[in-house]
């Protein structure tokens, strides 16, 4: 897993689906002045990392012995993802919907023929980034609720917050991502992207995501 964690992190910088600015952090629509901005959309175009993420996905599965029946996706960055993985397993793919239609079947998630179906079955879901968990887990719980056994997320990448955590240990559940910003820096180390400043400040930021932008916060003032 590590090779392929570490082609997956490399393509991600290379394409820019994950932009890194430790001297000069990007404004979140929270407010948090983060050193890094993650667009995993940009992936599809790419027909060789979208194979490459399906077959990280694939071997997570196999390592880790998840027992898996279905493959969901979470709306809408984890369809992709999770369709590609379906099909190279032959598993049924379903995705859930965070608001229930209110016209024809008003269904709450998509491509089951009946809820019956998901009963008792061991379903994996496919996420895009895992920040806070907040989305995600709301997804699993959507599925959950239709009877299946859903207790595992896998995503391409995740900031390693602590609420992430905290939100999958609420829902007893848990996530296994490709990439974790441990691989990045490994990668940005080997790779010579950064200086050892660029980098002491990504580590930092890692310690302390919420209240690293401070820093920066003084030096408008």
């Amino acid at each position: 897993m590590e090779i392929i964690a570490k082609q997956i992190a490399k393509a991600a910088l290379d394409i820019k689906a994950i932009n890194l600015q430790p001297d000069n952090p990007f404004t979140w629509a929270s407010g948090y002045k983060m050193p890094i901005y993650n667009d995993n959309r940009l992936f599809l175009f790419y027909p060789q990392y979208r194979r490459l993420i399906c077959e990280g996905f694939a071997k997570l599965i196999e390592e880790k012995a998840i027992p898996c029946d279905i493959i969901a996706g979470t709306p809408t960055a984890g369809i992709p993802h999770g369709m590609l993985l379906a099909e190279r397993l032959g598993k049924p793919f379903i995705y859930p919907r965070m608001h229930q239609k209110d016209h024809g079947m008003r269904n709450k998630i998509e491509g089951v023929p009946n809820m019956d179906m998901l009963q008792g079955k061991h379903v994996v879901m496919i996420e895009d980034l895992i920040s806070t968990g907040k989305s995600s887990v709301a997804s699993l719980k959507v599925i959950k609720a239709a009877g299946a056994k859903v207790n595992i997320c896998l995503s391409i990448f995740t900031y390693g917050f602590k609420k992430a955590q905290d939100a999958f240990d609420a829902a007893d559940a848990d996530y296994f991502p490709l990439i974790t910003l441990d691989t990045l820096i490994t990668v940005l180390e080997e790779e010579k992207y950064f200086n050892t400043k660029q980098l002491d400040l990504l580590r930092e930021w890692k310690k302390s995501p919420f209240t690293w932008g401070e820093q920066f916060n003084d030096r408008e003032a």
